[in-house]
């Protein structure tokens, strides 16, 4: 008797919902969010730098699982298609074609049979373009010439792109600097047979290391490594001429100098690490001349596996190493004052220095920073612009720097996370070396800014007067039904300017105009791909939090909803938690109902198709004053954001708020997971490819630079994993199964269902294959539409 009762009783146990494994095949969404979702990608756009052609790269809309399934190695933080000697995540276009800006002329580029071009870029006279082809076994190089129309391929499948970008453009247009693989070898599991143990050792020096992902893990991955990332460096003439020019070694990166004399070349150098990726190894940096000639080694940077903390620490020694722009051959670097710590009391952290070739004498100490080096506008001889930084106070600073004498002063002082306040970027032109430095004319320089107000998004062009302090304003953009935004500068002069304008429902597209007549005329007529969305009714709401914080976000209703009946829809919630300094910038909202309304997997605006409400890109700040980071009130404050944007909602009479949802990607899956064990607020969360566990990323997450021997409460607190028995909401949880983004392996989202599913929890887990951070294929992108309809219409309608 016992045996009968307790057979039936096992196979009922298999059956449980929730309980069992799903075999299922790909599936599709519904037919409202499929003719949205399988649509035809417009292309991406690029503009000459004479500011002459347009050119139109068009690529598929997703990849194939077939595509994410091409064989992969993973080393020292890349992933790489080691067949061909090129990065597995790289994005390929698949057609090209020019238009002049003036609209006259139009042509298509005719490329290789199956092609999958990427490395695009315009030669400094604008008159070619080169790019490259991946093949099965290799990748080529190819010229085009604008003027005859002709393509030609000047290299065959040997080029290496692990590291780096292929090639170099030389500034006389006629050649390029180009990189081939050392080794076309593909090692073999079976080649992998262990020598010894694997030994790590600690000398007792304190460091701060985030979690990485596709580390090197053993000699035979070592070997590997080097094999697929070394190079020779040779000279290409546009008929495919070669000239050597290095011997193979591990290049990392190579630039020219302004007059095209020298070029300087980093490398990678052993040892190599188990604990840090490929660009915290160590490095050599040398300048050579056009024959290859050794002429200085400039820097040389040990391995860093010891880190101090804070976002405004860096490693000691020469860094940002460039050439000076408006210079013929004169490097500029920066060196730390505090060896890096920012942890360590100093009244100057950061030195400027210019170094003129050929490097005979010692460097020249342009200034002192207050705070941590954040780049360089170089002008000419009397102006450049220094930024500065501090990551605890976002604190950033503009110095106008008189790069003879040295003298300076601040111009801006400013919180970063200010975006009212943002006085643009100085606008760039082309100097007589032909590379780009700061426009400066009569001791004025001309500023473009994004423009964000109260009132909504207004781009500007400043004059700046160097001299006297001054500001003028050249142009604003009008109030009108299209939201304008600034692209470049053609001609200060003559006025001329190159805008994009939009509105909701119509796609990004080029214009021509001058800004002292008006007159503008269209450059690009792009359609949109989603005209079943023109009807849907889309505004920008602002609304506060409890203690006052200013908040928004952009409201989504179905195409026909009658707002007078006010028929009570359920409302999705897509977020992002971002941390603030102080509640007035945190108020701050970007948020604008002109803006092209782009559906994508990475929202919830598909389903204001299916008879939802959807508040988009909801603002969710985490305010930390003072001495308080924001991760100390994070979850008061999180709950206090939700329930801000579901009353703004329901004050409309829009919705029912028993029906509502929160979703959220990344570390909106962290917020989601949150909101569901501290709050009463929804009736069911999507969390994709976040981070559950935060004792798995020890020492600092997304902005928290303390560890977790600094504070163990916090990390307990900040891990939903820890608060999963309080999770009486239903939540879908899906992850790629090969997730490269520090932090979210994962095994986080594995570890997080299995709580919740041991625990009582409702819960499904979503594993795509073969996807990592960010979702690409057609299959999986499409089926995870698929799942959260289903999800959606169960638990919410």
């Amino acid at each position: 008797m016992k045996y009968k009762f307790l057979i039936p009783f096992l196979f009922l146990c298999t059956l449980r919902p929730g309980q069992a494994q799903e075999n299922l095949t790909f599936q599709k969404p519904p037919a409202e969010i499929l003719k949205l979702a399988d649509f035809q990608r417009p292309p991406v756009i690029r503009i000459s730098p004479d500011k002459k052609w347009v050119l139109f790269q068009y690529r598929p809309t997703y990849k194939t699982l077939s595509e994410l399934g091409v064989e992969e190695t993973k080393l020292a933080g890349l992933r790489i298609n080691s067949l061909a000697g090129i990065s597995s995540t790289e994005t390929y276009y698949d057609g090209l074609s020019i238009q002049s800006v003036d609209g006259k002329e139009t042509f298509k580029i005719n490329l290789p049979v199956e092609a999958l071009i990427s490395n695009i870029e315009f030669s400094p006279d604008s008159k070619k373009i080169a790019f490259t082809n991946t093949k099965n076994y290799g990748v080529e190089l190819y010229v085009f010439d604008v003027i005859t129309k002709q393509l030609t391929r000047v290299v065959q499948e040997n080029l290496n792109a692990v590291l780096h970008a292929p090639f170099t453009w030389y500034k006389t247009s006629d050649r390029l600097l180009v990189s081939f693989r050392a080794s076309t070898k593909v090692r073999k599991d079976s080649e992998d047979i262990p020598k010894g143990p694997i030994i790590s050792s600690s000398d007792g020096q304190i460091s701060q290391l985030r979690t990485y992902q596709d580390l090197l893990k053993t000699p035979a991955d070592e070997e590997q490594f080097q094999e697929l990332v070394s190079s020779s460096l040779a000279w290409v003439d546009l008929n495919g001429k070669i000239t050597k020019f290095k011997d193979e070694d591990m290049y990392l990166n190579s630039s020219f100098s302004p007059d095209g004399q020298y070029v300087m070349i980093s490398t990678l150098k052993k040892p190599f690490s188990y604990v840090v990726p490929f660009n915290s190894f160590p490095q050599e940096v040398n300048v050579y001349d056009l024959q290859g000639n050794l002429v200085k080694k400039v820097n040389e940077t040990p391995l860093m596996e010891i880190m101090p903390k804070g976002f405004s620490s860096t490693r000691p020694g020469k860094r940002s190493m460039n050439w000076r722009s408006d210079k013929a051959a004169t490097l500029t670097f920066v060196e730390a004052l505090d060896g890096g710590d920012a942890n360590k009391p100093a009244e100057y952290r950061d030195e400027l220095f210019v170094w003129e070739a050929p490097f005979q004498a010692a460097p020249k100490s342009l200034m002192k920073i207050k705070d941590r080096y954040a780049g360089v506008n170089w002008g000419n001889d009397e102006y450049a612009l220094v930024n500065s930084q501090w990551y605890d106070t976002r604190n950033s600073k503009t110095y106008l720097l008189n790069p003879t004498t040295g003298a300076n002063k601040v111009i801006y002082d400013r919180n970063n996370q200010d975006i009212y306040s943002d006085p643009g970027s100085p606008y760039r032109d082309k100097n007589e070396f032909g590379t780009y430095n700061m426009y400066i004319k009569n001791g004025k320089s001309y500023w473009v800014g994004s423009g964000f107000t109260k009132e909504g998004e207004f781009p500007f062009i400043d004059e700046y007067d160097f001299k006297t302090g001054k500001k003028k304003r050249l142009y604003t953009a009008k109030e009108s039904d299209m939201q304008e935004r600034i692209s470049s500068i053609v001609d200060i002069e003559k006025g001329d300017i190159l805008v994009s304008l939009q509105s909701a429902t119509q796609f990004p597209n080029y214009y021509t105009k001058n800004i002292k007549s008006g007159k503008q005329k269209a450059v690009t007529q792009i359609e949109n791909p989603f005209s079943s969305l023109n009807k849907v009714h889309k505004e920008v709401l602002n609304y506060k939090r409890k203690d006052g914080v200013e908040l928004s976000g952009t409201l989504y209703l179905p195409a026909g909803y009658d707002k007078t009946k006010k028929e009570k829809l359920p409302l999705l919630i897509w977020a992002y938690p971002r941390e603030y300094k102080d509640k007035s910038t945190a108020g701050q909202s970007t948020a604008n109902p002109k803006e092209f309304t782009f559906p994508s997997y990475g929202s919830f605006i598909y389903w204001v198709t299916r008879g939802y409400a959807v508040l988009d890109n909801a603002a969710f700040p985490i305010v930390g004053e003072g001495t308080q980071e924001p991760n100390d009130t994070f979850i008061p404050q999180l709950v206090a954001n939700a329930e801000a944007a579901i009353d703004a909602v329901d004050q409309l009479g829009y919705i029912d708020r028993k029906k509502v949802a929160v979703g959220g990607h990344s570390y909106g899956a962290f917020m989601t997971a949150h909101l569901l064990a501290n709050s009463n607020l929804f009736a069911a969360g999507i969390a994709r490819s976040g981070a559950y566990n935060r004792t798995l990323t020890p020492f600092g997450f997304q902005s928290e630079q303390r560890n977790f021997w600094d504070d163990p409460q916090l990390y307990m607190t900040m891990s939903p994993f820890m608060s999963a028995n309080r999770v009486k909401t239903p939540i879908l949880l899906i992850h790629g199964a090969a997730d490269n983004n520090p932090g979210t392996f994962t095994l986080q989202t594995e570890r997080y269902f299995q709580a919740l599913k041991n625990l009582g929890g409702t819960a499904r887990m979503v594993i795509l294959p073969r996807e990592s951070h960010g979702y690409a294929a057609k299959e999986n992108i499409f089926h995870v539409l698929w799942e959260q309809d289903q999800f959606l219409e169960k638990y919410l309608k």
